[in-house]
């Protein structure tokens, strides 16, 4: 399914105000705080799965565990496998302040590190020259400080209110990132959610719990392999 071609797309611009409302000073230090008491209650014998991300990591509007951060814990579990899944999701991040945060995340070492961020920028019209800086950096500071972490960047895509040509630039600015920096990268993380109703809650934007059921599936293949 391509997010493109949906005839939801206007609505998922119309409602850019609610997703960008969704950060604040408060809901960071909660975040850090979270991430802290996670991390204090990990074993010496678990790696760190590591989920970096805006909103759609955070799981906005439905319960923690629902999320699909939420949903790679639960197999985890399920499978009694040693990780430990922590979510460093933000509502409301873009990549300059997921850049300016990282290094909170960064005090023990993440065997898999999701880097889900970018949709906010896209969302926001800002350069994308910027953006992929931005994604850069957090890629290459977290090899260079741990070189071993398994690095996956979740590709994004906007609706074509930005004009074609910055919506066609957003799109293939994963793949060259990851091409660049040698990472694996996810295609489309919304891939059979972004645009359809039934999967996502009232603003348009935000997936709901069946929703997250689906992007679990996207993603858990390049988390089993690497576990």
């Amino acid at each position: 399914m391509n997010i493109l071609k949906t005839n939801h797309l206007s609505i998922l611009f119309l409602c850019v105000s609610m997703m960008l409302s969704c950060s604040s000073k408060s809901s960071e230090e909660k975040s850090n705080e979270r991430f802290t008491n996670e991390l204090t209650s990990t074993s010496a014998e678990q790696k760190i799965i590591l989920f970096f991300g805006n909103s759609l990591s955070a799981g906005y509007g439905i319960d923690e565990e629902e999320s699909f951060p939420g949903l790679v814990a639960s197999e985890i579990d399920s499978l009694k496998l040693p990780y430990k899944v922590i979510n460093g999701g933000l509502s409301g991040e873009t990549t300059a302040s997921g850049l300016s945060r990282l290094d909170w995340f960064l005090e023990d070492e993440p065997y898999i590190f999701v880097l889900e961020l970018g949709g906010n920028d896209g969302l926001r019209g800002i350069s994308l020259s910027e953006s992929k800086k931005n994604l850069k950096s957090i890629i290459q500071l977290v090899r260079s400080k741990y070189p071993e972490t398994h690095i996956i960047l979740a590709g994004m895509q906007i609706p074509p209110n930005m004009g074609r040509e910055y919506t066609e630039e957003f799109r293939q600015m994963y793949p060259q990132i990851a091409q660049d920096e040698k990472v694996t990268l996810i295609p489309f993380l919304l891939e059979g959610v972004a645009g359809n109703p039934d999967l996502n809650l009232p603003d348009g934007i935000h997936p709901t719990a069946e929703g997250h059921k689906i992007i679990f599936q996207n993603i858990w293949p390049y988390i089993e392999e690497r576990i």
